[in-house]
């Protein structure tokens, strides 16, 4: 029986078991960087680097394939920062904003995100990676008119921006720690 250098598994005898030993290959890769937190980002950061550097030296313009990331990444950050319970669903119900201190009980719980970080950190990595093979196929390099994509995109970001910020000052969440009260333990 037939095995891979590496392993010692049995060698991959048609295209989907190939592609199961890949992606969990891939999967054990990723897995192993979830406590790599700025190292990820830095990675992150050199492949929109990347990016930029091969929309900017290419022949095209690749603007829909930009003005795709960027809405896919607005989507992506607006779930990032929005809470996991919508208290706007829950105003009906009488419930509160889980961050925020009921009535009954005088602990306030931690901010759970919609999207959890490193899942965030991931649908970033995965559409940079996605764009980036984007701009090698020529006939994806659609001629458009940039300054519409750009403004609308402007427009898009602002209004959604205001109205995320709007909701985090009705229902007083913050989804950074940065800037929270720290409390200590009361040895009284």
């Amino acid at each position: 029986m037939p095995t891979t250098i590496d392993e010692g598994l049995p060698a991959p005898h048609n295209f989907v078991s190939f592609t199961t030993l890949v992606a969990r290959k891939y999967q054990n890769l990723i897995e192993k960087t979830i406590s790599f937190i700025p190292q990820r980002w830095a990675f992150v950061g050199f492949l929109a680097f990347l990016y930029i550097l091969r929309v900017s030296l290419s022949s095209g313009g690749w603007y829909v394939i930009t003005y795709a990331l960027g809405i896919f990444l607005l989507t992506r950050f607006i779930a990032f920062l929005s809470p996991k319970w919508d208290p706007e669903l829950e105003e009906d119900s009488g419930d509160s904003l889980p961050t925020t201190l009921n009535r009954n009980d005088d602990e306030a719980k931690p901010f759970i995100r919609r999207l959890p970080e490193f899942l965030f950190w991931h649908s970033i990595f995965k559409a940079l990676f996605i764009s980036i093979f984007c701009t090698f196929i020529p006939f994806l390099d659609l001629p458009v008119f940039w300054p519409i994509l750009l403004l609308y995109f402007i427009i898009i970001f602002s209004v959604t921006m205001k109205k995320q910020i709007k909701h985090m000052i009705k229902y007083k969440y913050i989804p950074f720690t940065v800037g929270k009260k720290t409390y200590t333990k009361n040895n009284n």
